[in-house]
Protein backbone atom coordinates (compact mmCIF):
# COMPACT_ATOMS: atom_id res chain seq x y z
CA UNK A 1 0.00 0.00 0.00
CA UNK A 2 1.50 3.33 -1.08
CA UNK A 3 1.13 6.63 0.75
CA UNK A 4 -1.15 7.89 -2.02
CA UNK A 5 -3.62 5.05 -1.36
CA UNK A 6 -4.10 5.78 2.35
CA UNK A 7 -7.48 7.10 3.47
CA UNK A 8 -7.88 10.77 4.38
CA UNK A 9 -9.71 11.65 7.59
CA UNK A 10 -11.09 15.10 6.82
CA UNK A 11 -12.47 14.76 3.32
CA UNK A 12 -11.35 15.42 -0.22
CA UNK A 13 -8.37 17.74 -0.92
CA UNK A 14 -9.18 21.45 -0.76
CA UNK A 15 -6.02 22.69 -2.48
CA UNK A 16 -3.21 21.86 -4.86
CA UNK A 17 0.22 23.36 -4.22
CA UNK A 18 3.97 22.93 -4.54
CA UNK A 19 6.39 22.54 -1.62
CA UNK A 20 10.16 23.03 -1.39
CA UNK A 21 10.73 25.06 -4.51
CA UNK A 22 13.62 26.36 -2.36
CA UNK A 23 15.17 24.98 0.82
CA UNK A 24 13.92 28.06 2.70
CA UNK A 25 10.34 26.96 2.06
CA UNK A 26 10.81 24.06 4.50
CA UNK A 27 12.22 25.06 7.88
CA UNK A 28 12.57 22.73 10.86
CA UNK A 29 13.78 23.62 14.36
CA UNK A 30 14.25 21.00 17.05
CA UNK A 31 12.40 21.64 20.32
CA UNK A 32 15.00 20.70 22.90
CA UNK A 33 14.44 18.80 26.13
CA UNK A 34 17.36 20.22 28.15
CA UNK A 35 19.86 23.06 28.51
CA UNK A 36 23.65 22.55 28.38
CA UNK A 37 25.11 21.55 31.74
CA UNK A 38 28.06 23.91 31.28
CA UNK A 39 30.64 21.26 32.15
CA UNK A 40 31.75 17.87 30.89
CA UNK A 41 33.67 16.42 27.95
CA UNK A 42 30.99 16.79 25.27
CA UNK A 43 30.83 19.95 23.19
CA UNK A 44 27.16 20.71 22.47
CA UNK A 45 26.81 22.48 19.12
CA UNK A 46 23.62 24.14 17.90
CA UNK A 47 23.74 24.13 14.10
CA UNK A 48 21.73 25.67 11.30
CA UNK A 49 22.29 23.86 8.01
CA UNK A 50 20.90 24.34 4.53
CA UNK A 51 20.44 21.60 1.94
CA UNK A 52 22.28 19.04 4.07
CA UNK A 53 21.36 15.74 5.71
CA UNK A 54 22.04 15.09 9.37
CA UNK A 55 24.62 12.44 8.48
CA UNK A 56 26.45 14.81 6.14
CA UNK A 57 26.59 17.36 8.96
CA UNK A 58 27.81 14.68 11.37
CA UNK A 59 30.69 13.74 9.06
CA UNK A 60 31.64 17.40 8.65
CA UNK A 61 31.74 17.87 12.44
CA UNK A 62 33.76 14.67 12.94
CA UNK A 63 36.33 15.77 10.37
CA UNK A 64 36.57 19.24 11.95
CA UNK A 65 37.03 17.83 15.46
CA UNK A 66 39.35 15.00 14.38
CA UNK A 67 37.19 12.35 16.05
CA UNK A 68 35.41 9.17 14.98
CA UNK A 69 31.82 9.53 13.81
CA UNK A 70 30.79 7.39 16.78
CA UNK A 71 31.90 10.25 19.07
CA UNK A 72 29.11 12.45 17.67
CA UNK A 73 25.61 12.44 19.18
CA UNK A 74 22.38 13.76 17.67
CA UNK A 75 18.70 13.53 18.59
CA UNK A 76 17.04 12.97 15.22
CA UNK A 77 17.43 12.86 11.46
CA UNK A 78 16.45 15.89 9.40
CA UNK A 79 15.61 16.29 5.72
CA UNK A 80 18.21 17.39 3.24
CA UNK A 81 16.00 19.75 1.24
CA UNK A 82 15.34 22.18 4.08
CA UNK A 83 16.82 24.75 6.42
CA UNK A 84 17.11 22.94 9.73
CA UNK A 85 18.32 23.70 13.22
CA UNK A 86 19.48 20.84 15.40
CA UNK A 87 22.06 20.01 18.07
CA UNK A 88 25.07 17.69 18.03
CA UNK A 89 27.49 16.67 20.77
CA UNK A 90 31.18 15.96 20.15
CA UNK A 91 33.13 13.93 22.69
CA UNK A 92 36.42 15.75 23.30
CA UNK A 93 38.06 14.10 26.36
CA UNK A 94 40.75 16.74 26.82
CA UNK A 95 38.09 19.44 26.73
CA UNK A 96 40.07 21.50 24.25
CA UNK A 97 37.62 22.83 21.71
CA UNK A 98 38.78 23.18 18.11
CA UNK A 99 38.26 26.54 16.44
CA UNK A 100 34.49 26.75 15.95
CA UNK A 101 34.85 29.45 13.31
CA UNK A 102 36.48 26.86 11.04
CA UNK A 103 33.10 25.10 10.84
CA UNK A 104 31.24 28.16 9.59
CA UNK A 105 30.11 28.11 5.96
CA UNK A 106 27.29 29.43 3.81
CA UNK A 107 25.36 26.18 4.26
CA UNK A 108 26.49 25.47 7.84
CA UNK A 109 26.28 27.90 10.74
CA UNK A 110 27.26 27.29 14.36
CA UNK A 111 24.69 29.11 16.50
CA UNK A 112 26.19 28.18 19.88
CA UNK A 113 28.79 25.91 21.47
CA UNK A 114 28.61 24.84 25.13
CA UNK A 115 30.08 22.06 27.25
CA UNK A 116 27.77 19.28 28.33
CA UNK A 117 28.08 16.23 30.56
CA UNK A 118 26.67 13.55 28.24
CA UNK A 119 26.48 12.46 24.64
CA UNK A 120 23.24 13.55 23.00
CA UNK A 121 21.09 10.39 22.64
CA UNK A 122 18.68 9.60 19.83
CA UNK A 123 15.20 10.83 20.57
CA UNK A 124 16.28 13.50 23.07
CA UNK A 125 13.92 16.17 21.77
CA UNK A 126 10.37 17.19 22.60
CA UNK A 127 9.43 17.64 18.97
CA UNK A 128 9.98 19.85 15.95
CA UNK A 129 8.77 23.30 14.94
CA UNK A 130 7.96 23.64 11.24
CA UNK A 131 7.72 26.67 8.98
CA UNK A 132 6.47 25.77 5.49
CA UNK A 133 5.67 27.82 2.41
CA UNK A 134 3.25 26.41 -0.18
CA UNK A 135 3.48 27.99 -3.63
CA UNK A 136 1.28 27.93 -6.74
CA UNK A 137 -1.70 27.29 -4.48
CA UNK A 138 -4.97 26.44 -6.21
CA UNK A 139 -8.10 26.28 -4.09
CA UNK A 140 -10.83 28.33 -2.48
CA UNK A 141 -9.38 30.30 0.42
CA UNK A 142 -12.40 29.82 2.69
CA UNK A 143 -12.29 26.04 2.18
CA UNK A 144 -8.56 25.94 2.88
CA UNK A 145 -8.90 27.92 6.10
CA UNK A 146 -11.86 25.82 7.25
CA UNK A 147 -9.81 22.66 6.72
CA UNK A 148 -6.90 24.14 8.68
CA UNK A 149 -9.28 24.86 11.56
CA UNK A 150 -10.46 21.23 11.49
CA UNK A 151 -6.86 19.98 11.51
CA UNK A 152 -6.08 22.22 14.48
CA UNK A 153 -9.15 21.01 16.38
CA UNK A 154 -9.05 17.28 15.58
CA UNK A 155 -5.47 16.48 14.60
CA UNK A 156 -4.61 14.16 11.72
CA UNK A 157 -3.94 10.44 11.28
CA UNK A 158 -0.41 9.73 12.47
CA UNK A 159 0.74 8.01 9.27
CA UNK A 160 4.41 7.41 8.62
CA UNK A 161 5.44 9.67 5.74
CA UNK A 162 7.13 8.90 2.44
CA UNK A 163 10.56 9.52 3.93
CA UNK A 164 10.19 6.34 5.96
CA UNK A 165 9.92 4.20 2.84
CA UNK A 166 12.90 5.40 0.82
CA UNK A 167 13.29 6.45 -2.79
CA UNK A 168 10.28 5.29 -4.76
CA UNK A 169 8.92 3.49 -1.67
CA UNK A 170 11.45 0.72 -2.24
CA UNK A 171 12.40 0.03 1.39
CA UNK A 172 9.57 -2.45 2.01
CA UNK A 173 10.55 -4.63 -0.95
CA UNK A 174 14.16 -4.38 0.19
CA UNK A 175 13.06 -5.50 3.67
CA UNK A 176 11.38 -8.55 2.16
CA UNK A 177 14.60 -9.35 0.28
CA UNK A 178 16.55 -9.01 3.53
CA UNK A 179 14.14 -11.35 5.31
CA UNK A 180 14.67 -13.83 2.46
CA UNK A 181 18.41 -13.85 3.11
CA UNK A 182 19.91 -10.87 1.29
CA UNK A 183 22.83 -9.39 3.24
CA UNK A 184 22.65 -5.69 4.05
CA UNK A 185 24.74 -3.20 6.00
CA UNK A 186 23.92 -2.70 9.67
CA UNK A 187 22.68 0.87 9.19
CA UNK A 188 20.59 -0.20 6.20
CA UNK A 189 19.10 -3.06 8.22
CA UNK A 190 17.71 -0.61 10.77
CA UNK A 191 16.07 1.49 8.04
CA UNK A 192 14.49 -1.56 6.41
CA UNK A 193 13.12 -2.90 9.69
CA UNK A 194 11.58 0.52 10.39
CA UNK A 195 9.99 0.60 6.93
CA UNK A 196 8.46 -2.85 7.43
CA UNK A 197 6.95 -1.89 10.78
CA UNK A 198 5.69 1.40 9.34
CA UNK A 199 3.93 -0.37 6.47
CA UNK A 200 1.95 -2.54 8.90
CA UNK A 201 1.10 0.41 11.15
CA UNK A 202 -0.08 2.52 8.20
CA UNK A 203 -2.29 -0.35 6.99
CA UNK A 204 -3.99 -0.61 10.39
CA UNK A 205 -4.45 3.17 10.61
CA UNK A 206 -5.85 3.27 7.07
CA UNK A 207 -8.57 0.83 8.15
CA UNK A 208 -9.34 2.87 11.28
CA UNK A 209 -9.65 6.04 9.17
CA UNK A 210 -11.98 4.29 6.74
CA UNK A 211 -14.11 3.21 9.72
CA UNK A 212 -13.98 6.77 11.11
CA UNK A 213 -12.80 5.60 14.53
CA UNK A 214 -9.10 6.52 14.27
CA UNK A 215 -9.53 9.21 16.94
CA UNK A 216 -12.11 7.40 19.07
CA UNK A 217 -11.98 4.72 21.73
CA UNK A 218 -13.31 1.33 20.61
CA UNK A 219 -13.79 -1.78 22.73
CA UNK A 220 -10.42 -3.52 22.97
CA UNK A 221 -8.31 -0.41 22.27
CA UNK A 222 -4.95 0.25 23.91
CA UNK A 223 -4.30 3.94 24.67
CA UNK A 224 -1.16 6.08 24.82
CA UNK A 225 -0.63 9.11 27.03
CA UNK A 226 -0.04 12.27 25.01
CA UNK A 227 3.61 13.30 24.94
CA UNK A 228 4.91 9.94 26.13
CA UNK A 229 5.26 6.30 25.13
CA UNK A 230 3.30 5.07 28.15
CA UNK A 231 0.33 2.88 27.26
CA UNK A 232 -2.56 1.35 29.17
CA UNK A 233 -5.54 -0.84 28.43
CA UNK A 234 -7.60 -2.36 27.13
CA UNK A 235 -10.09 -0.68 29.44
CA UNK A 236 -13.80 0.04 29.26
CA UNK A 237 -14.43 3.00 26.99
CA UNK A 238 -16.52 5.07 29.39
CA UNK A 239 -17.20 8.78 29.78
CA UNK A 240 -13.81 9.36 31.41
CA UNK A 241 -11.96 7.81 28.48
CA UNK A 242 -14.10 9.77 26.02
CA UNK A 243 -13.31 13.02 27.84
CA UNK A 244 -9.58 12.28 27.86
CA UNK A 245 -9.67 11.50 24.14
CA UNK A 246 -11.53 14.72 23.38
CA UNK A 247 -8.93 16.76 25.29
CA UNK A 248 -5.97 15.06 23.55
CA UNK A 249 -4.80 13.65 26.87
CA UNK A 250 -4.72 10.14 25.37
CA UNK A 251 -4.79 8.57 21.90
CA UNK A 252 -5.80 5.19 20.48
CA UNK A 253 -2.80 3.15 19.30
CA UNK A 254 -1.75 0.82 16.52
CA UNK A 255 0.93 -1.88 16.35
CA UNK A 256 4.65 -1.50 15.76
CA UNK A 257 5.11 -5.15 14.92
CA UNK A 258 7.43 -7.61 16.62
CA UNK A 259 7.56 -10.60 18.90
CA UNK A 260 4.95 -11.04 21.61
CA UNK A 261 1.21 -11.10 22.00
CA UNK A 262 -0.99 -8.39 20.57
CA UNK A 263 -2.24 -6.30 23.48
CA UNK A 264 -5.63 -5.17 22.09
CA UNK A 265 -8.74 -7.28 22.53
CA UNK A 266 -12.16 -7.67 20.90
CA UNK A 267 -12.74 -5.92 17.56
CA UNK A 268 -9.37 -4.14 17.55
CA UNK A 269 -7.48 -7.39 18.01
CA UNK A 270 -9.46 -8.91 15.13
CA UNK A 271 -8.57 -5.97 12.87
CA UNK A 272 -4.87 -5.98 13.72
CA UNK A 273 -4.66 -9.77 13.36
CA UNK A 274 -6.26 -9.49 9.92
CA UNK A 275 -3.67 -6.90 8.84
CA UNK A 276 -0.91 -9.13 10.23
CA UNK A 277 -2.15 -12.00 8.07
CA UNK A 278 -2.22 -9.70 5.04
CA UNK A 279 1.43 -8.78 5.67
CA UNK A 280 2.49 -12.18 7.01
CA UNK A 281 5.96 -12.10 5.40
CA UNK A 282 6.75 -8.73 6.95
CA UNK A 283 5.44 -9.77 10.37
CA UNK A 284 7.36 -13.05 10.33
CA UNK A 285 10.55 -11.31 9.26
CA UNK A 286 10.25 -8.68 11.99
CA UNK A 287 9.71 -11.32 14.65
CA UNK A 288 12.71 -13.35 13.47
CA UNK A 289 14.78 -10.15 13.44
CA UNK A 290 14.09 -9.77 17.17
CA UNK A 291 11.76 -6.77 17.08
CA UNK A 292 9.27 -6.60 19.96
CA UNK A 293 5.62 -5.58 19.96
CA UNK A 294 5.25 -1.85 20.67
CA UNK A 295 2.50 0.72 20.19
CA UNK A 296 2.25 4.08 18.39
CA UNK A 297 -0.51 6.66 18.66
CA UNK A 298 -3.00 6.69 15.79
CA UNK A 299 -3.70 10.41 16.15
CA UNK A 300 -1.25 13.26 15.64
CA UNK A 301 -1.83 16.48 17.57
CA UNK A 302 -0.94 19.55 15.49
CA UNK A 303 0.05 22.26 17.98
CA UNK A 304 0.32 26.03 17.50
CA UNK A 305 -1.01 25.85 13.94
CA UNK A 306 -1.01 29.26 12.27
CA UNK A 307 -1.16 30.46 8.68
CA UNK A 308 -0.82 33.60 6.58
CA UNK A 309 -1.33 34.29 2.89
CA UNK A 310 1.85 35.87 1.55
CA UNK A 311 0.17 36.29 -1.84
CA UNK A 312 -2.96 35.07 -3.61
CA UNK A 313 -1.24 31.75 -4.36
CA UNK A 314 1.36 31.57 -1.55
CA UNK A 315 0.38 30.10 1.83
CA UNK A 316 2.72 30.12 4.84
CA UNK A 317 2.14 27.56 7.62
CA UNK A 318 3.70 27.07 11.04
CA UNK A 319 3.05 24.32 13.58
CA UNK A 320 4.67 21.98 16.08
CA UNK A 321 4.70 18.18 16.03
CA UNK A 322 6.00 15.60 18.50
CA UNK A 323 9.19 13.73 17.67
CA UNK A 324 8.78 10.88 15.21
CA UNK A 325 5.93 12.44 13.22
CA UNK A 326 5.84 13.94 9.75
CA UNK A 327 4.85 17.38 8.47
CA UNK A 328 3.86 15.84 5.14
CA UNK A 329 1.10 13.84 6.87
CA UNK A 330 -0.40 17.15 8.01
CA UNK A 331 -0.22 18.58 4.49
CA UNK A 332 -1.86 15.46 3.10
CA UNK A 333 -5.05 16.23 5.03
CA UNK A 334 -5.03 19.70 3.50
CA UNK A 335 -4.70 18.71 -0.13
CA UNK A 336 -2.49 17.47 -2.93
CA UNK A 337 0.90 19.01 -2.24
CA UNK A 338 3.67 18.23 -4.70
CA UNK A 339 7.05 17.97 -2.98
CA UNK A 340 9.26 19.07 -5.84
CA UNK A 341 12.36 17.58 -4.20
CA UNK A 342 10.90 14.06 -4.00
CA UNK A 343 11.69 11.76 -6.96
Amino acid sequence: MSIQDLARAHGAPVLKARLRTTAEDFRVDEIDTFEPSGSGEHLLLAIEKRGMTTMHALRRIAQWAGVAESAIGYAGLKDRHAVTRQRFTVWIPKKTSPDVTALQADDFKVLSADWHARKLPRGALTGNRFGLVLRDVEGERDAVETRLQVISARGVPNYFGEQRFGRGGDNVSQALAMFAGKRVRRDERSLLLSAARSQIFNAVLDQRVQRNDWDQGIEGDVFMLDGSHSVFGPVEVDETIATRLASFDIHPTGPMWGRGELRPQAAIRVLESYIAQTYAELCDGLEKAGMKQERRGLRLKVSALAWTWQAEDVLSLSFQLPAGSYATTVLRELGDVEDVQRP
